[in-house]
């Protein structure tokens, strides 16, 4: 039997721009895609620490290096430029193997990059 499970988080990030006009999805630095295990189109859930909100959309590759953490299309009206943010990613893999995986969790700095 496959289960969901923790795969991979950004924790606690900061959103740096919310772009209303756009098809959808989430803007990620690909420095944090890479470092965190994630992939480019992967579902994600997006926590919103500053107001509770929790939505899902996929990653879209932003400028490498540039800390970039922009919520876009609907998504953009569930945060606030400067909210910090965690995304999360799930898979699913048999019950045995999840039981002793190990999730990927980075922890940016204040500028969204790695130290």
């Amino acid at each position: 039997m496959l289960v969901e499970t923790f795969k991979s988080k950004i924790h606690r990030v900061a959103v740096t721009e919310a772009n209303l006009n756009y098809v959808g999805s989430i803007t990620i630095d690909e420095d944090l895609i890479d470092a965190a295990d994630m992939f480019v189109n992967q579902r994600v859930q997006i926590v919103n620490v500053n107001n509770g909100e929790r939505l899902e959309t996929y990653i879209i590759p932003g400028k490498r290096g540039s800390g970039v953490i922009c919520l876009n299309g609907p998504a953009a009206r569930k945060v606030e430029v400067g909210d910090t943010v965690i995304i999360i990613a799930y898979g699913f893999m048999e019950e045995a193997e999840a039981r002793k995986f190990e999730p990927t969790v980075i922890f940016p700095n204040e500028k969204n990059h790695l130290s």
